[in-house]
């Protein structure tokens, strides 16, 4: 491997995986430092390897080990640190791990890039979280989803200027983070930027209720599973397609050390918004039928509307969307059938092999 490297923290993940596919896909070597702890990423490093092979390093390691941290940075050329705690429930039964890996693992990753005389920049992905349940967002109802009713909120969406609001656990180690990544460019000189993440979906995302729900919608419909909607389906965000992410990273790196020390809002924008009933009408058209779904209760903190106004990092680096919702969600879709197929596949080869290994000689 070459002595300078990219660095990706959590670069097993959906969001890591595909980043470092284009980095190697660019010639660069890559250190892929993960602990390996959610389902799914094991499929991703052995895509990455078969495509790849020795440009990629895999450390199984955890940000909360500091030692670990201080040997992968070390000769880093760039970073990025997705790694994280990521679903509110788990946060609200485990708030302890979660403040362990959200908050203390980026604080080991500021310091022991304060230790270098050179320190690599660093972009650290955030959410959309830190700004709570938008409270004081006054909403209407047309067609099938919340609308502002502010013209400029309508136009643009929310901007990095709506005050911070951490709500539950996850928001506050979340929120916490973003703030040591900020102050430490301030206090530190730190080359860091922030990323305020809106909803992020494309191929190699295996999604929950809590988190990636667009692939966790599109999956339960392909299999023929119901659907839970929490609410009543007019809830609206901003889809960011995974690959217009990807240049949102590299335009970032790319503009260190000019935007650093700043926090972005980084989602689809306004032009790329759906509500979940919406979502719902893309999926049945995909999948050729209606799914089945339940509503329950709306969940604490899930606000009615959130839609990122993705203007600064626009005007600091040009950077805009180019994959449209339809178009992203028949992507993914795509990918998702191509994997339930292969799956299918193996499962007969299986079958195949038993039923010969007990047929009579």
């Amino acid at each position: 491997m070459d002595r300078k490297h990219i660095l990706i923290l959590g670069g097993a993940g959906f969001i890591g995986s595909n980043l470092a596919d284009h980095c190697l896909q660019d010639g660069r070597a890559v250190w892929v430092l993960d602990n390996m702890s959610r389902p799914g990423v094991e499929r991703n490093l052995r895509w990455l390897r078969e495509r790849h092979g020795e440009r990629l390093r895999i450390d199984v390691a955890d940000t909360r080990d500091l030692f670990a941290v201080r040997r992968a940075v070390r000769d880093a050329s760039e970073v990025f640190h997705f790694a994280a705690q990521v679903a509110v429930t788990h946060s609200l039964h485990s708030p302890f791990h979660d403040f362990d890996v959200n908050a203390r693992g980026t604080l080991h990753v500021l310091e022991a890039l304060r230790e270098l005389e050179t320190p690599p920049p660093l972009v650290f992905t955030s959410t959309r979280e830190v700004y709570g349940g938008l409270k004081g967002l006054e909403l209407a109802v047309r067609g099938r989803r919340y609308t502002p009713m502010d013209d400029h909120t309508l136009a643009h969406g929310i901007s990095e200027a709506c005050p911070l609001d951490f709500e539950s656990p996850y928001g506050c180690s979340k929120g916490a983070a973003d703030q040591y990544v900020l102050d430490y460019a301030r206090t530190f000189g730190l080359p860091t930027v922030v990323f305020r993440m809106s909803c992020i979906y494309g191929p190699r995302q295996s999604g929950t209720e809590d988190q990636a729900w667009v692939a966790h919608l599109l999956q339960r419909a392909l299999d023929d599973e119901p659907l839970t909607f929490y609410g009543d389906g007019m809830q609206v965000r901003d889809l960011l397609y995974v690959e217009d992410l990807v240049r949102a990273f590299r335009s970032a790196q790319q503009a260190m050390p000019r935007i650093q020390g700043r926090a972005f809002n980084i989602g689809g924008g306004p032009g790329q918004t759906v509500s979940l009933l919406e979502l719902l009408a893309l999926i049945q058209r995909r999948i050729g039928r209606e799914p089945r779904v339940a509503f329950e209760d709306w969940r604490a903190g899930d606000p009615r509307y959130y839609v990122s106004d993705t203007r600064a990092f626009t005007r600091a680096t040009g950077w805009m969307p180019r994959v449209g919702v339809v178009e992203g969600v028949a992507r993914l879709g795509h990918w998702l059938e191509a994997q339930r197929a292969g799956r299918t596949r193996q499962a007969v080869g299986r079958e195949e092999t038993l039923d010969a290994a007990d047929s009579p000689p």
